[in-house]
């Protein structure tokens, strides 16, 4: 040991031992703090070179680019300068310009400014002794910013050629700013980057210290001793783990194996230090050994082990490079995940049956959509059956072997039976089982089963040639009831259905049959509905002569609905139009339309007009919604159309409640809406109903609709009305037929919503021959004449055989008017599909037959009209009442004798 000699400190340097070399001294530190100190010296010393050569190029060009902005600046302000050209262009231009050029140089900051001649000599320059003398370098003949040389070196300098009006060159304006002046302003940056280097340096050097001192605070102070014990541990541990680590050199030898994968790798005692390939181990195993490229979790076998083996390179203590490969044993973590795996597919196979089964109310959609969804995920073919009164919506009852397919999905095309076809199955068949026991049947190997085969044997070998090999046969059952059967194939899977499989073919049959129950049980209410709401609607328009009609009815997409139509005939030869709408879909509202259709033929016999017919529909409503109370589903709201056409005179009435305007075609060419006033729906009772009355010629269109026609989300309700005229104006000539299938084809919405009512009536006109009036003076002894007259005139019309009856009923009727009327009174006769006679007077009392007893002298005059007329009645008008009677064009007998039997029925009626 070299011991320190401690002499005087003025003599003696304080190092122990001789003194170290210059080799010595520069050899890199030994400690991890110094080497870090030096390496954080060298990428200090790094940045400040690279940021000085960084911010001298860049001050070089921010500089240059000013000098050149600050060059041409003063050398245009000097070449615009007024009277510059008379300057140079008198006797002495150094006079003048001398001055300016001088004040140039100090306003812009260059280094000098100077003026010269087209020769190249020089007027004036910010440096007077410059004047006079010739320029370096070339005169310019555009302006110009160069590098150039100056008289105080080089500069950026910027030349302007002063032009005459003519446009020869008066004399050269240049300014500049010299390069020296620009590396000055460099050279001034490089204290502030030094001294910033120096702070880098400093901080490095204290934050060296803080880690060697942290690095210390780290370890605690251990020494060797404790190093050691600190490796012991660590060994013991290697040892223990449940996980095999082997340590491989570059060459591919085992440096280290614990004991855990000795065991895993079946390894000999003296594995360490021999060849990888030596070992006789998988050759997975030995590749990924020897490979030492990195690797986390691959699987490999190795002796009837699955192994998970993870790599990552590694770097031993003797140098060269080398690996670090950890074992463990996932044998049944394999199986438990593969398991896991299987559970898992199946719960979100079932949670998308919950989820895409039964998105409708429709059974053959429902049954589909479990096909696709079990295709391929579960099987490769799947087939739906179901029974007949299912499909019907029909409650089945017994399990009925025959069955229509409803459903097909696979992942190609296949032989089973096809889509529709009714199949009964055998009874020894699984199906049949699955049937009658109520339970899942599975046939594992369809090739060792021959049962099955009994239902098609030709059918049965070519499925087994197409490679169906095994099948699952369920039973659709809701609610205890047998729905149908759900068959579940594989055929290129190779795996057979299980016991496991059985239970998931149940899982989504039972979830599909419930959905397949709610669609039948909507179907079967659908049927109800539907068959109740057409025993509502009319069947066919009724026979009348005022207009010629056509009407379509649309349901819903959505259910039954509540729209209506009606054509009604009325007295007078008259015609009621009508179209409604009640709110909502179902039953509800088909019970609801049925109701107000009545209430409105109720009200049109009396032949009320129609805003007072619709104030006493909307009464009907507001006391209907009252007796429902609280009840939201029983409250009921609807819009109506009446109109109410005169074939005599042409005149139409019409109101609305809330409904959309009608559409109008007129034999002009002219069509749109008429001007006629909506009220609120039905059942709100807000204000009155108001009327507005047309006047139509023959061949006029009349289109009254329900809002479903021109209501679609995909289309604006205005391009539909639009639509709607361009129709109507497109076909001047078409009957109501030929305009209800026009607008049916082209403004009717694909899919409705709502469900739609169209009724189209095209106007007639009953001629002047077929119309017959006489006023009737206030005297009993007209009514002679006036009888005579209309005897005579039915006789025209070639009703001989009713002309009798005529003349009684018109007898009694004139004979009333006159003695409990009052005027003006009339009598019109009206040749329609009956002959029509009504007797009009200013009174609005309303005569009533009664049976008159025999001691009566009166009574018996509406008797004897009610016998011999079909229908009779009595009408208000303004300005009083009309009765009026019906009667058949032919009594049924010919030839004489009519009026014999006549007079005998008279005679029967009076006594």
């Amino acid at each position: 040991m070299i011991r320190c000699w401690r002499g005087p400190p003025a003599r003696h340097s304080g190092f122990c031992g001789p003194r170290a070399s210059w080799k010595q001294r520069l050899r890199p530190p030994k400690s991890v703090a110094g080497r870090v100190f030096l390496l954080q010296a060298g990428v200090v010393l790094l940045l400040v070179v690279v940021a000085l050569v960084a911010l001298v190029l860049q001050v070089q060009r921010d500089n240059t680019e000013g000098a050149r902005n600050r060059s041409s600046t003063a050398a245009r302000f000097v070449a615009h300068s007024p009277g510059l050209l008379q300057a140079l262009d008198s006797p002495d231009p150094t006079a003048v310009l001398e001055p300016r050029v001088v004040q140039a140089r100090k306003d812009a900051g260059v280094d000098y400014v100077t003026i010269f001649s087209p020769a190249g000599i020089r007027y004036a320059h910010s440096d007077p002794r410059q004047i006079g003398k010739h320029i370096l370098g070339t005169i310019p003949d555009e302006p110009v910013v160069r590098l150039a040389k100056s008289p105080y070196g080089p500069a950026v300098s910027a030349s302007i050629p002063i032009r005459r009006p003519d446009g020869s060159m008066a004399g050269v304006v240049a300014a500049g700013v010299t390069v020296k002046q620009l590396n000055n302003s460099v050279s001034q940056q490089l204290p502030v980057l030094l001294g910033g280097a120096g702070v880098v340096l400093a901080l490095s050097a204290g934050g060296t210290a803080l880690v060697s001192w942290r690095l210390r605070r780290q370890t605690h102070g251990l020494g060797p001793a404790e190093m050691t014990r600190m490796y012991e541990h660590h060994d013991a541990v290697l040892h223990a783990v449940r996980e095999g680590v082997v340590i491989t050199g570059g060459d591919g030898r085992l440096l280290l194996v614990n004991d855990e994968a000795r065991r895993l790798l079946s390894l000999p005692p003296d594995a360490e230090g021999r060849h990888a390939d030596e070992l006789g181990l998988d050759a997975g195993i030995t590749d990924v050994l020897m490979s030492h490229l990195p690797v986390t979790d691959e699987v490999h076998p190795a002796g009837g082990r699955l192994l998970a083996v993870s790599v990552r390179p590694a770097a031993p203590h003797e140098g060269g490079s080398g690996s670090v490969a950890t074992l463990r044993d996932t044998t049944e973590l394999q199986a438990l995940a593969g398991r896991a795996e299987v559970a898992h597919e199946r719960l979100a196979l079932l949670y998308d049956a919950g989820v895409r089964i039964g998105t409708s109310l429709d059974m053959p959609r429902t049954a589909q959509e479990l096909a696709q969804l079990a295709v391929p995920r579960f099987a490769d073919f799947v087939t739906v059956d179901l029974t007949e009164p299912v499909l019907r919506g029909e409650e089945p009852g017994e399990p009925c072997l025959t069955l229509r397919r409803t459903a097909v999905a696979g992942i190609r095309e296949s032989r089973l039976f096809p889509l529709g076809q009714l199949i009964t199955y055998a009874a020894p068949t699984p199906h049949a089982r699955a049937l009658r026991g109520r339970e899942a049947v599975l046939e594992a190997d369809l090739r060792l089963a021959a049962v099955w085969q009994q239902q098609d044997l030709d059918r049965a070998a070519r499925l087994l040639e197409d490679g169906f090999h095994s099948l699952v046969t369920v039973p659709l059952r809701a609610r205890g009831i047998v729905l149908g059967l759900a068959n579940f194939w594989r055929a290129d899977r190779p795996e057979s259905f299980g016991a496991d499989d059985l239970t998931l073919a149940g899982e989504l049959a039972a979830r599909a049959a419930v959905s397949i129950d709610n669609a039948r049980r909507y179907t079967k209410e659908h049927t109800v509905a539907a068959t109740l709401q057409r025993s509502l609607l009319p069947s066919g328009a009724p026979e009348q002569n005022a207009v010629e009609v056509a009407h379509r009815y649309l349901p819903a997409m959505a259910g039954v609905g509540g729209d209506w139509f009606d054509v009604i005939p009325l007295p007078g030869a008259r015609v009621a139009l009508v179209v409604g709408d009640v709110a909502g879909h179902g039953l509800h509202a088909a019970v609801t339309m049925g109701r107000l259709r009545t209430a409105v033929h109720n009200f049109s016999a009396l032949d009320l007009p129609p805003d007072e017919l619709l104030g006493h529909l909307d009464e009907l409503v507001a006391r209907i919604n009252q007796e429902a109370g609280w009840d939201d589903t029983a409250t009921i709201g609807g819009t109506c159309a009446y109109a109410v056409y005169d074939p005599v005179t042409g005149d139409c009435s019409i109101a609305s409640a809330g409904h959309p305007v009608p559409a109008l075609a007129g034999t002009d060419g002219a069509v749109g809406f008429p001007d006629v006033p909506v009220a609120p729906p039905l059942g709100l009772g807000c204000e009155p109903f108001e009327t507005a009355r047309l006047r139509l010629t023959e061949g006029s269109r009349l289109v009254l609709y329900t809002d479903g026609l021109i209501d679609y989300r995909d289309r604006d309700i205005d391009d539909a009305l639009r639509l709607l005229l361009d129709i109507l104006a497109t076909t001047p000539d078409a009957g109501a037929e030929e305009t209800c299938q026009a607008l049916a084809a082209t403004v009717l919405p694909p899919q409705p919503s709502d469900d739609v009512a169209l009724l189209v009536a095209r106007t007639r006109l009953l001629g002047p021959d077929c119309v017959a009036e006489w006023s009737v003076p206030r005297d009993p002894a007209a009514v002679g004449p006036i009888r005579a007259e209309c005897a005579r005139r039915v006789c025209t019309w070639g009703l001989e055989d009713i002309s009798f009856a005529t003349e009684l009923i018109l007898s009694e009727l004139i004979t009333n008017a006159i003695r409990y009327g009052e005027e003006p009174i009339g009598v019109r006769l009206l040749y329609d599909r009956f002959l029509i006679c009504e007797v009009s007077d200013g009174s609005s009392t309303s005569p009533h037959i009664r049976r008159a007893a025999d001691t009566d002298e009166g009574g018996r005059g509406l008797f004897l009209v009610a016998r011999f007329a079909q229908r009779w009645g009595t009408r208000y008008t303004a300005r009083g009442k009309i009765i009026w009677t019906e009667q058949p064009l032919h009594t049924g007998t010919e030839g004489e004798g009519s009026g014999d039997l006549l007079l005998d029925q008279w005679d029967d009626a009076t006594l």
